[in-house]
């Protein structure tokens, strides 16, 4: 008898992991809140669960960023915007056979255990058991909002209802946050305020896009070996970025000292440098129009808007199954649930360098090896102690913020996948050449810069 998953979610994570599915001879019912496929990518997403702005660009290269055997377009450019990007992911369900297994306007209400299949319930009622599920429903739709603005009486919104600039025209506007939808923000609406403000409490690099004519991870690529320590590295990238910025400090930022993620960005120094943005450090407190920072400077501001990232959701699992502990998930490998057989996470992560989507594959094609019987998992006290190991390294590379709940390093978490494709006597995937798309560009790069590519 075939088995049969259940996706949640047609974005970038739910069609590589259906994809991978039927690969293994599973078939997939992808269960999708809205009527596009894309997820976080579709700009104006009916599913309401798309942070996508209008001037939204990928943050890694084109190239290094597609599916491991379907590579965009060669007219494709090196940063897509979302029209691209949901362009992509059409013509990949469409290649792929996965139009037809997709169910639109399907909002999962529940997932419950029966026997040793699942039960998965619909918003509008609909009920179907299944032999496994895969959450990919994305971790960047409930946001999380700062409490040191409590008293502000002006417009708030948080950077995830953010689309366009027009509306800020004109007005003083705060901006919460140096990550990358913060920093993206600031550039877009800083053309049309009176005056774009920038609250970053703590250090960051802000790199340039490009460096040396080249997209930067090409060059870090080039210095970055897995043997280079972490401290080196941090130190190659400070000297490299000020090459290109200069010191943070000069721009109002600081300087990290420590593993950070990456943040880019083509224009925003720029934008700093002509005094369209001034930046601020972090926010003590708000009253009325008046936002007070922490160094004894207020400013007063119309609009605020929060880039102060998400809160995970996942309310349809069974209850007291949750595995969220804090920001973290308590996930084997990050994908697998110790306490629910065949229950599968794609796309739970922040990679700290890397394409995002080229992980979720690497994800996707690990937990449908699972789903075959071809990878054995170890004991449950062992997945336990794999996972408590992966917290105590986050803690130890990464700042101890809620951002960082999720940070992923990939040359590592590659290896740990390495590890149960061998001990289960399973090739490790290697980079396919896009035989079937051989007429829209060259194959995707070596199994070793799949394995070792950082941002």
């Amino acid at each position: 008898m075939v088995k049969r998953y259940a996706v949640i979610g047609a974005g970038a994570g739910g069609l590589c992991a259906a994809k991978n599915l039927l690969s293994q001879g599973i078939e997939p019912a992808i269960f999708e809140i809205g009527s596009r496929i894309g997820g976080l990518w579709v700009y104006n997403n009916d599913s309401g669960r798309s942070p996508a702005y209008r001037s939204l660009h990928i943050n890694s290269e084109a190239k290094v960023s597609s599916y491991i055997d379907f590579p965009f377009l060669p007219d494709t450019p090196l940063y897509p915007d979302t029209a691209q990007m949901e362009r992509y992911f059409l013509d990949y369900a469409e290649h792929f056979d996965l139009i037809d297994r997709i169910r639109f306007n399907s909002e999962v209400k529940s997932i419950e255990p029966v026997g040793e299949r699942y039960r998965v319930t619909t918003a509008s009622g609909q009920e179907e058991e299944f032999d496994g599920v895969v959450v990919a429903s994305g971790h960047q739709s409930i946001p999380r909002h700062p409490p040191q603005i409590e008293g502000f009486t002006g417009e708030y919104l948080h950077s995830h209802g953010y689309r366009e600039p027009e509306p800020f025209a004109g007005k003083r506007v705060l901006v919460i946050g140096p990550g990358n939808s913060g920093v993206d923000v600031a550039a877009d609406i800083c053309t049309v305020t009176e005056k774009t403000f920038l609250a970053a409490r703590s250090p960051v690099l802000i790199m340039p896009r490009l460096m040396f004519g080249v997209p930067q991870s090409r060059v870090l690529v080039k210095l970055e070996k897995p043997w280079v320590p972490w401290s080196l590295r941090i130190w190659m990238r400070i000297m490299l970025t000020r090459v290109f910025h200069g010191r943070m400090e000069q721009w109002g930022f600081r300087t990290p000292h420590t593993r950070t993620h990456p943040i880019s960005h083509p224009t925003l120094i720029s934008h700093i440098a002509w005094e369209r943005i001034k930046v601020k450090p972090g926010i003590e407190r708000a009253e009325g129009n008046a936002v007070f920072f922490t160094d004894g400077s207020q400013e007063t501001v119309d609009s605020i808007i929060a880039a102060t990232g998400y809160l995970t959701d996942l309310p349809f699992l069974p209850q007291g199954t949750s595995p969220l502990d804090g920001t973290r998930l308590s996930l084997y490998n990050r994908v697998v649930h110790p306490s629910l057989p065949n229950v599968f996470f794609i796309g739970f992560f922040d990679a700290s360098g890397g394409s995002n989507i080229r992980m979720m594959d690497d994800q996707a094609e690990y937990l449908s090896t699972i789903a075959s019987g071809k990878i054995t998992l170890p004991p449950h006290d062992e997945m336990l102690r794999a996972i408590q190991a992966d917290h105590d390294f986050q803690e130890r590379q990464f700042p101890d913020r809620p951002r960082y709940g999720l940070e992923l390093d990939p040359f590592r978490y590659r290896k740990a996948l390495a590890r149960d494709y061998a001990r289960s006597g399973v090739a490790r995937p290697r980079a396919i050449p896009a035989t079937t798309r051989a007429s829209r560009q060259s194959a995707p790069e070596s199994e070793e810069k799949r394995f070792a590519t950082p941002q």
